[in-house]
C-alpha cells in the first residue's frame, strides 16, 4: 500500500468524519459536492459508450433531491419521480433525438448518483428522535454555524442523536469491510471472486464481511440496540454484502466503459466513484433497517 494512498485515505476519512460530526447543512453541503463530482464521473463513463444523457438537468434535480431530503425526508420520495419525469421531458426537445440508452443513462444517474445517496442525508439529518433509538440530545437540520450542536454534543455515543450514532456505525462497518477485504486479500487472497474485478478475492471478501459483522455487533452492544447480538450481526452482514455489491457494480460500469478508474481526483484511489461505490446501495438499507426493522426486534434474545 503506497504512502500516497494511505495519506489521501486518511484525509478523506477526516473530511468524512467532519461532515458526519457537524451534521445539519454541513453534512448536506458536503454531500452535494460529493454527488456533483460523482455524477460528473458517472456521465463521463456513460458518454464513453456513446450515450448522450441529460447531464446538467440530472445533476440539477439531484441537488434538489439532497436539499429536499434535508428539509423534509419524506418529500424526497415525491421529488424523485417528478425529477425523472422532468428529465424525460427535457430529452424530448433536444436537437438530436434521444435514444432509449440516453434516457436509461439519465435515470441511472438520477437514481445511482442522486436519490440513493440522499438516504445518507435522511439518516444523518432527518432521522427522527421519536423511535426506540431516541436520545436526549437533538440537532436541528438548519443548525449553522454549529453553536447549538456543540452545546448538545456528548462524547458518549449512547447519548448523541440517533442519526449521528447510526451514521457513524454504518460508516465504520463500511470502512472495516473495505480495509479488511483489501488488506487480507492483498496478502492472503488466492481465489478470484469475480471476473468483473480480477483483483478481488474470495478470501478478502470473507474477511471484509467478518470485519463488518464484528464492528456491527460491537456498535449494537454499545448503542444498546434491542437484541444487540442479532441486530448487530444483521447490520454487519447487510452492510458487508451491500458495500461489496456496490463496489462490483461500479467495477462493472468501468469495465464496460473501458477505463481503470472513474477519475483521478483522489491520489492513489482514483475518482470519487471509486471511493464512494460502497456507500450507494448501503444508504437506503441502513435507513430502513433502523427505522422499520430495528423497532420490531425484541429487547433481548
Amino acid at each position: 500500500m503506497p504512502w500516497l494512498r494511505i495519506f489521501s485515505g486518511i484525509v478523506a476519512i477526516a473530511l468524512a468524519m467532519g461532515m458526519i460530526l457537524l451534521g445539519g447543512w454541513y453534512f448536506t453541503i458536503g454531500f452535494c459536492v460529493i454527488v456533483y463530482l460523482g455524477q460528473l464521473e458517472l456521465f463521463q463513463l456513460v458518454k464513453a459508450k456513446g450515450m448522450v444523457p441529460a447531464t446538467k438537468s440530472t445533476m440539477f434535480v439531484s441537488q434538489l433531491l439532497l436539499i429536499t431530503a434535508t428539509i423534509s425526508p419524506t418529500l424526497a420520495d415525491a421529488v424523485f419521480p417528478i425529477a425523472g419525469t422532468f428529465i424525460c421531458f427535457y430529452l424530448l426537445f433536444q436537437p438530436k433525438i434521444a435514444t432509449i440508452a440516453d434516457i436509461g443513462a439519465s435515470i441511472l444517474g438520477l437514481l445511482y448518483g442522486g436519490y440513493l445517496p440522499g438516504y445518507w442525508v435522511r439518516l444523518r439529518v432527518g432521522l427522527t428522535e421519536t423511535s426506540s433509538l431516541a436520545r436526549d440530545a437533538t440537532v436541528a437540520a438548519t443548525n449553522l454555524p454549529g453553536s447549538e450542536y456543540w452545546s448538545n454534543f456528548s462524547i458518549n455515543l449512547s447519548h448523541i442523536p440517533a442519526g449521528l450514532s447510526t451514521t457513524l456505525l454504518a460508516f465504520s462497518c463500511i470502512w472495516a469491510a473495505d480495509i479488511g477485504a483489501y488488506t487480507f486479500g492483498k496478502f492472503f487472497g488466492r481465489t478470484r471472486l469475480s471476473m468483473i474485478s480480477p483483483k478481488k478475492t474470495v478470501e478478502g471478501a470473507i474477511f471484509g464481511l467478518v470485519s463488518s459483522i464484528a464492528v456491527g455487533i460491537a456498535g449494537a452492544w454499545y448503542l444498546n440496540w434491542p437484541c444487540w447480538q442479532l441486530s448487530g450481526t444483521m447490520f454487519g452482514v447487510m452492510i458487508g454484502v451491500a458495500s461489496l455489491l456496490g463496489d462490483l457494480t461500479e467495477s462493472l460500469m468501468k469495465r464496460d466503459a473501458g477505463v481503470k478508474d472513474s477519475g483521478q481526483l483522489i491520489p492513489g484511489h482514483g475518482g470519487i466513484l471509486d471511493r464512494t461505490d460502497s456507500y450507494v446501495f448501503t444508504a437506503p438499507l441502513v435507513y430502513y433497517f433502523v427505522t422499520l426493522l430495528l423497532p420490531l426486534l425484541p429487547s433481548s434474545l
